[in-house]
């Protein structure tokens, strides 16, 4: 199997179980503080679609289609940063940053949502909480699928000389 279509199914399977975990989080937090779930997904998909968007309860099938789907579509991603070797905490902090422009990109270029600095500060920090489960749940097993195949390039290259060193070219052909 090529590092792509490696990357394509590990990156889908872990954004799949990033919004598993994701989604309980959110679903325990809502039970806390009543917070109502959200059909922004549901709208955007609606707008992506260039359909009228419908009232809330009836959006249900079309907010979990979309919920799910961008993220185990952005999952690819995070699939193929952990297969060149960009693995643990650091690479979720920098996937969890994609994450959430992702959502921010199509929420506002199809008028769905603001800019996040326009929100009340408490609706931010849930979206920042729930993003940040998903970036790090994504990416535990994003680097989990990729490790069965042993380090990746980056990896490798850390280990001739740690770090970014300017005297040390590409890992040749033949090590990657």
């Amino acid at each position: 199997m090529g590092a792509v279509t490696r990357s394509v199914w590990q990156g889908l399977v872990a954004g799949a179980a990033g919004v598993a975990v994701m989604t309980l989080a959110e679903k325990a937090e809502q039970r806390l503080t009543h917070r109502p779930g959200s059909y922004a997904p549901a709208f955007v998909l609606q707008r992506l679609a260039g359909r009228r968007v419908v009232e809330p309860r009836r959006s249900d099938a079309l907010n979990w289609t979309m919920h799910a789907g961008q993220a185990m579509l952005v999952g690819v991603l995070r699939g193929a940063m952990a297969n060149a070797g960009l693995r643990g905490p650091w690479a979720s902090a920098m996937f969890t940053v994609v994450r959430l422009t992702s959502d921010q990109l199509l929420e506002n270029a199809t008028g769905v949502g603001a800019p996040p600095w326009t929100w009340p500060r408490r609706e931010l920090a849930v979206d920042l909480l729930h993003k940040t489960v998903y970036g790090y749940a994504t990416g535990a097993v994003a680097d989990l699928l990729a490790a069965r195949s042993g380090p990746g390039p980056g990896q490798r290259h850390a280990a001739v000389a740690p770090g970014r060193r300017s005297h040390v070219g590409p890992v040749p052909a033949g090590r990657r």
